[in-house]
């Protein structure tokens, strides 16, 4: 079976009877893995992926600036965060379970247009001048909703368009369009807005996102397998998922794994301080600048230079290998006294992560059924969104009783620590391979 007919007729895709790529000599060994693009489907997967990774951003950073411009107040900030936050995490357990019941491809192209519906909702608030708090918080609750339902039908299609060797070349594709546009679209926002306003800049974000809903629309059917659309999508199914993670251990380690290094190893919520305190002679807000792009910066980096993930087959040492270098990175940003030191470990961190996220991304898709894939991504889309929020609450405490550098490096070394003690009592994640 060709990868065509398998997009098609929305079977798994075979690499059986599939020629084996020439070997990438020189530079190109290292260059990232550009295969999956060659497939029309994961291509249109690809492209709606980045129209979204940089419009997305465009109204992250406007809903905050239009409810500090309103309050004048940095607390209605988080607060928005949380109401973006708690339906997210709700609709994507959900959405995970909807995934492995329903066509993902009718799922993606209801939940973009969801999705590109609020950010309509953003621009006529924004350029009636309702200034209302409530009413953003409600589209930002309802925006993020259609995200969780989103993200889990999204990852889970990839194993159903490119063949599993080039899983981790697909999730490095996917992965450093993410990543660019953190970096990009904040940079892109920041300039706008004071050229063309906030209204503007929703109204890009909703046009943005009516091209990813016709890259969507182009993908074929991916109805589910075996029969399981007669299933429903309930309590009952999410808790299943539960319990198949739970008897799956090196699918349960990809998470631990993740949690470990997020908790106890984001220091986002330091950056502040550490600005403010131990690199103000660098100037505050360059030093914040850079310390809060470092990390998405290593990990284009990483995507960039990703040609052999492709060629690994010890996805769970290559996990292991990321994560205790994540840890190693962030304890050295926390020694440094100098801040391009600090920058250049948050760089090999973000480097790391990348890697970490390539290979758990493609065990999640390799080691679970269809049948369960969109549940896998449900979970996995919440453990990604709540594990640096948990870290920002941990490491802001730490911060204030040790001090942001001191917390920093504890953090890291502590990553370094659990995960080592992990692979070591589990043998499970150090024996998986493809």
């Amino acid at each position: 079976m060709d990868t065509s007919d398998s997009t098609t007729t929305g079977t798994e895709p075979s690499s059986a009877h599939r020629p084996e790529a020439p070997p990438r000599r020189g530079w190109r060994r290292w260059a990232m893995d550009t295969r999956p693009l060659g497939i029309p489907a994961y291509r249109w997967l690809w492209t709606s992926t980045i129209v979204t990774a940089v419009g997305s951003q465009l109204t992250a950073v406007a809903v905050p600036k239009q409810i500090y411009d309103i309050t004048g107040s940095s607390a209605w900030v988080g607060y928005a965060s949380l109401a973006g936050l708690v339906p997210m995490v709700l609709f994507a357990l959900w959405g995970g379970a909807v995934a492995d019941t329903v066509d993902r491809r009718k799922l993606l192209l209801v939940t973009n247009t969801g999705i590109a519906v609020t950010s309509v909702l953003f621009w006529v608030q924004a350029v009636t001048s309702l200034a209302s708090v409530p009413v953003l918080m409600v589209l930002l609750a309802l925006q993020q909703a259609f995200f969780g339902l989103n993200a889990p039908a999204r990852t889970a299609s990839i194993a159903r368009l490119v063949p599993a060797d080039q899983l981790p070349a697909a999730n490095a594709l996917g992965s450093t369009v993410t990543q660019t546009g953190l970096v990009a679209g904040p940079l892109l926002a920041g300039a706008l807005i004071p050229v063309i306003g906030l209204p503007e800049l929703y109204l890009i974000d909703a046009l943005a996102l009516c091209v990813t809903v016709w890259a969507v629309a182009r993908l074929p059917a991916l109805p589910p397998l075996g029969g399981a659309g007669s299933r429903r999508a309930g309590v009952r199914e999410i808790a299943e998922g539960f319990r198949y993670i739970a008897g799956r251990k090196v699918l349960l380690l990809s998470f631990l794994a993740d949690v470990i290094a997020m908790v106890c190893g984001m220091p986002r919520a330091l950056f502040p301080q550490l600005a403010a305190e131990t690199y103000s002679s660098y100037g505050e807000g360059p030093a914040l600048g850079l310390l809060y792009a470092a990390i998405p910066v290593g990990a284009v980096l990483g995507g960039l230079f990703s040609g052999t993930f492709s060629r690994a087959r010890r996805h769970g040492w290559m996990v292991i290998g990321a994560v205790v270098a994540w840890g190693a990175a962030v304890a050295g940003c926390g020694l440094s006294g100098s801040l391009w030191w600090a920058v250049a470990f948050l760089a090999a961190a973000g480097v790391a992560d990348m890697v970490s996220m390539v290979f758990r991304g493609a065990i999640l898709l390799s080691a679970a059924t269809d049948e369960m894939r969109g549940r896998m991504q449900g979970v996995f889309t919440v453990v990604v969104a709540g594990g640096p929020r948990l870290a920002d609450v941990l490491h802001g405490t730490a911060g204030s009783v040790l001090g942001p550098r001191a917390a920093v490096a504890g953090g890291g070394l502590l990553v370094v620590v659990l995960m080592l003690g992990l692979a070591a009592a589990v043998p499970a994640l150090r024996r998986y391979c493809v």
